[in-house]
C-alpha cells in the first residue's frame, strides 16, 4: 500500500494488533471526535499540577475536534496520526508525527504528540505507538527524531527509556504560566524501532 508520498508502507504501519490493545491503525477524519476526547482527557490527567487548573478546565473537546479534523482532512500533508483502540473499537490513545517543524538540521522527524487515557498508560501501548511513528518516519527518510515534552511531565522517563536524550530546552507559556519544554532526541530511531 502506498501513502500520500508514494512510499510503499508495510501493512503493519497501516493497522496492527499489539498485546493490550485491539488495534493501532492510521486515523481518518472520522476519528477526529475520538482523538479530541483522548487529547483533552489525557491533558487533564497528565498535566494536573503542572499546567494551571484554569487552562485545563478551559480545554475544549470541540476545539480539539476541529483541530484534528483539519489535520486529518489534508491528504497531501506529511503529518500522520495513528489511533489505538480497545476491543470495543473505542479510542484509548493516539500519536502523530511528521517532519520536524523547526528546521533542526540534526533531527528531521518529529513525534508531534502521543497521548493515552490514564487507565491505559504503563501497558506498552505508548511504546507501540512510538514504534509505529518511528517506522513511518524512517520509511519517509527521517531516521532521526525528536519530541517536545514539558520538563515536569512524568513521560520524560518514557522517552528516556526509549533511548531519547535531552537535546534542547525552550520556554513556553500556558495559561499565563511560563513552563520549560525539553526536546528528547534520537540520532538514530533504530533505538525505538528495534525495541518493539
Amino acid at each position: 500500500m502506498s501513502n500520500e508520498w508514494g512510499i510503499t508502507l508495510p501493512s503493519l504501519l497501516i493497522a496492527h494488533r499489539f498485546p493490550g490493545v485491539d488495534m493501532i491503525r492510521e486515523a481518518t477524519a472520522a476519528d477526529a471526535p475520538a482523538i479530541a476526547r483522548v487529547h483533552v482527557e489525557s491533558w487533564r490527567t497528565t498535566y494536573r499540577g503542572i499546567v494551571p487548573d484554569e487552562a485545563l478546565a478551559n480545554l475544549s473537546t470541540e476545539r480539539r475536534e476541529r483541530f484534528w479534523a483539519a489535520v486529518l482532512s489534508k491528504p497531501d500533508s506529511p503529518e500522520f496520526v495513528y489511533i489505538a483502540e480497545d476491543d470495543t473499537g473505542a479510542a484509548i490513545g493516539f500519536a502523530s508525527g511528521g517532519p520536524e517543524r523547526e528546521d533542526n538540521p540534526a533531527y528531521t522527524g518529529e513525534l508531534y504528540a502521543i497521548y493515552l487515557l490514564a487507565g491505559r498508560q504503563g501497558k506498552g501501548i505508548g511504546r507501540h505507538l512510538a514504534w509505529m511513528v518511528a517506522e513511518r518516519l524512517a520509511a519517509a527518510g527521517h531516521e532521526t527524531m525528536l519530541v517536545w515534552v514539558l520538563a515536569e511531565n512524568p513521560a520524560c522517563r518514557f522517552y528516556a527509556a526509549l533511548g531519547g536524550v535531552p537535546v534542547r530546552e525552550k520556554q513556553i507559556t500556558i495559561g499565563g504560566t511560563s513552563l520549560t519544554e525539553v526536546a528528547y532526541g534520537w540520532s538514530d530511531t533504530r533505538a525505538i524501532r528495534q525495541r518493539r
